[in-house]
């Protein structure tokens, strides 16, 4: 497997796992990813900023329920 894949894959498991602290910790086996070429891991990551993205949208929501206004 080349470098830039086991990059890609190492990005796909560090965005896995900063999803919280009460998150079992995510370890991919770079075996089950080999089959995938760059653009399609590439595809996963952007999903995964995305889905991080609408997370925090979602949280700011509902934080705003909380805020005080004078």
């Amino acid at each position: 497997m080349n470098s830039e894949k086991t990059i890609l894959i190492a990005d796909i498991e560090t965005l896995l796992n900063t999803y919280g602290k009460d998150v079992t910790a995510t370890e991919i086996n770079p075996a089950l990813l080999e089959f995938m070429d760059e653009a399609t891991l590439k595809q996963i990551i952007g999903t995964l900023l995305k889905q991080k993205e609408h997370v925090n949208e979602d949280a700011v929501e509902w934080l705003e329920q909380f805020k005080k206004y004078d």
